[in-house]
Parts: structure tokens; C-alpha cells; sequence
């Protein structure tokens, strides 16, 4: 009898004759990560390393935040702000990471512009080889096409592609939009998305506030 709570949260490789697919939320371990349930990284080479090869220059403080049923396509990057370089000098080399007496000015890179966490809402699509900028929010269900740079705030339900990554249309109307956000399927339990699993995947918008529990 299949489980009515749906498959497994915590298992690494939810599909194990595909080993190229990890949860990231167990496979994480920066506390300055942090991933939402199935959401998932495909990668035929390691996807196990996700936090260094996919994260890039995560120096801290700021957060990485992704939430759930988010699909990450491979080679999908999230640049951090360590990633920055001073650009209001004659120079942009960083001199002082190269240690002896240029460590003495270390202050010309701590004091450079921190755009803050990145956030990713639920439900978001990532294609092949999408890079996302230091600071970026993007919303809830938008889709980001193949070989994106993503480097400003994507609405919830976009479509965007380019570089930089640019709306392409939105995927419903800004009410509908709205009443989707609001119904927010992805927080619903995990018993009712295994009943309504059609329903999310192909109903109306209509026909998801319909089953949403009360």
C-alpha cells in the first residue's frame, strides 16, 4: 500500500537507478545554506558537490536560501558576494588575499558592497548552466531558461532567459498570480500533496484553491 505521505524527504537519491539526482536539503551542511524539501540537483558528473562546485565563493556572512520543490538543472551557480572585486581604483586585483605585507590593506575588500542573501522561492525551475548573481531574489514558480545569468529580482511566475536574464512573459495573470501565492501549495501537509498531486500538476488555479485544506 503506497505511503500517504508521499516518498521520503530525507533520502539523498530519491531515484536510485539515477544517481545523477540529489536532495539537497540532505546533502547540505554550511548553516549558511539552506534548502527546502525536494528540492533537487541533476548533475552526471558529482552532484554530491554541490556546495563547492555550485556555490561559488561563499566567503559568509550572507545566505544562500532556497526553498522546496525547486528543480536545478546541471551546472546551475550561485555567485556570492565574495565574488567581488573593487572596481572605483585603477586596479581590481585583489592584493591583499595574496597574504604578507599586502594583507596590511585588507580593509580595501572588507569594506566593498555586500548586496546580501540570495533567495529563491518554492517551486522554481532552473535549466542548464544558469548562473545567479550575489544578492538575487527569485520568486515563487518562475522559470529560468538554459544558460541564464540571472543578475536582478525575478517575479513570482516569470519566465526569463538571457543575459542578463530578462522577463520573457508570466506564466498567469497577476491576480491569478496573486490567488497562487496565497494558496501556497508547497507549505500545504504532506499527506494532502500526495492526495492533490494531479490537481497541482495540472488543475486550474481554480481547482487548487478547491483542495486546499481548510
Amino acid at each position: 500500500m503506497p505511503d500517504p505521505t508521499g516518498p521520503d524527504p530525507t533520502v539523498l537519491h530519491p531515484m536510485p537507478e539515477q544517481p545523477r539526482v540529489v536532495l539537497l536539503r540532505p546533502l547540505v551542511t554550511s548553516p549558511l545554506i539552506e534548502v527546502g524539501e525536494f528540492t533537487y540537483y541533476d548533475d552526471p558528473d558529482d552532484p554530491t558537490a554541490f556546495e563547492t562546485r555550485n556555490v561559488l565563493y561563499h566567503y559568509g556572512p550572507e545566505r544562500l536560501v532556497i526553498g522546496k520543490y525547486c528543480a536545478l538543472g546541471t551546472g546551475v551557480r550561485f555567485i556570492m558576494n565574495g565574488a567581488n572585486h573593487r572596481v572605483d581604483g585603477p586596479s581590481t586585483f585583489p592584493f591583499p588575499i595574496m597574504g604578507g605585507s599586502w594583507a596590511a590593506h585588507f580593509d580595501l575588500l572588507t569594506d566593498l558592497p555586500n548586496r546580501g542573501d540570495t533567495v529563491v522561492g518554492n517551486d522554481v525551475w532552473f535549466g542548464h548552466g544558469v548562473t545567479v548573481m550575489p544578492g538575487v531574489r527569485i520568486g515563487h514558480g518562475a522559470i529560468i531558461a538554459t544558460g541564464s545569468v540571472v543578475t536582478a529580482d525575478v517575479p513570482d511566475y516569470a519566465i526569463v532567459g538571457g543575459n542578463p536574464a530578462r522577463v520573457i512573459r508570466r506564466r498567469y495573470e497577476e491576480k491569478d498570480i496573486a490567488r497562487l501565492v496565497a494558496v501556497a501549495w508547497w507549505d500545504w501537509p504532506a499527506e494532502h500533496i500526495t492526495e492533490h498531486v494531479r490537481t497541482i500538476m495540472a488543475g486550474t488555479v481554480e481547482e487548487l484553491e478547491a483542495v486546499a485544506p481548510e
